[in-house]
């Protein structure tokens, strides 16, 4: 996995964060704000959280707050409209799905429209695994 993914990176828009903390959707997005990344939330349903605006979708973020990141908390087949908006907005270097998501048709629907796909990896793990072997 490429370690420049997170340090080429500035902002997260996390699709699917949830206000409740017991979510790991925000508790993945909490982890991020703390080591200096800015996070976008996109949930049709919240107006905030973690004290930043919330969006109701990636296309509704403003064109000038550049989107380096979309970690996606949705089910797999909620997935394929989510690369389409990714895909729409452009600049966008990678899409992470999170731990237990991921479809055939996501990948393929990725792989064709040159999006840089992770599928089923906790983007916090790995983030803490990266940093953990940087500091050894």
């Amino acid at each position: 996995m490429n370690n420049d993914i997170f340090e080429n990176s500035k902002t997260i828009a996390v699709i699917g964060l949830s206000d409740n903390p017991e979510k790991h959707s925000y508790k993945v997005a909490t982890y991020f704000q703390k080591q200096g990344f800015r996070i976008i939330p996109v949930n049709p349903k919240l107006k905030e959280v973690l004290g930043e605006k919330a969006y109701p979708d990636l296309l509704s973020i403003p064109k000038e707050i550049k989107v380096d990141i979309v970690d996606v908390f949705r089910r797999s087949d909620e997935v394929l409209p989510h690369l389409k908006e990714v895909l729409k907005r452009g600049g966008i270097s990678t899409v992470w799905l999170q731990e237990g998501v991921g479809s055939q048709e996501a990948e393929d629907f990725a792989k064709k429209s040159d999006i840089s796909l992770v599928s089923n990896f906790c983007m916090m793990e790995v983030h803490r695994n990266t940093q953990e072997f940087k500091n050894e």
